[in-house]
């Protein structure tokens, strides 16, 4: 008897856990959170470019890796004329600082389909100008 009911609890948790991965495997929900971790390191992101779907709630985890780097993110696509942002922030905007070693966290929700250009807003060296990547949101 007692093993009877060690198996039926065994059976149970293998269909939670079934059903839980099941769920996570389909479309996120909008509390689901895409996080990404991104390096900043002489003159460039990685990843770049990053791919997200749209509606898609996002975390970009950026590190810099040898020195003081910035971050700084259109929120608006490129070539889109209507001036609406694709991008909606729900961390600061502007210029965000990494000094070296550190992390900072960019969140938004990729409400948008479309090409979204950041780069580096530190001065970082002589190819600091070059400093670029981009974010993709796609249908």
């Amino acid at each position: 008897m007692k093993s009877t009911l060690l198996l039926s609890i065994a059976v149970a948790a293998m269909l939670i856990l079934t059903g839980d991965v099941v769920a996570r495997s389909s479309n996120p929900s909008p509390d689901d959170v895409q996080v990404i971790t991104v390096t900043a390191k002489k003159y460039e992101f990685d990843p770049s470019p990053i791919r997200v779907k749209q509606g898609t709630k996002v975390q970009l985890k950026i590190t810099a890796t040898d020195h003081a780097h910035g971050f700084s993110i259109q929120e608006v696509a490129e070539g889109d004329s209507s001036g609406k942002p694709g991008l909606v922030f729900s961390s600061p905007r502007g210029c965000q600082k990494i000094e070296e070693g550190q992390t900072v966290t960019v969140e938004f929700v990729a409400q948008t389909p479309g090409t979204y250009s950041f780069r580096c807003c530190v001065h970082c060296g002589w190819h600091h100008r070059g400093m670029k990547g981009e974010i993709i949101v796609e249908p």
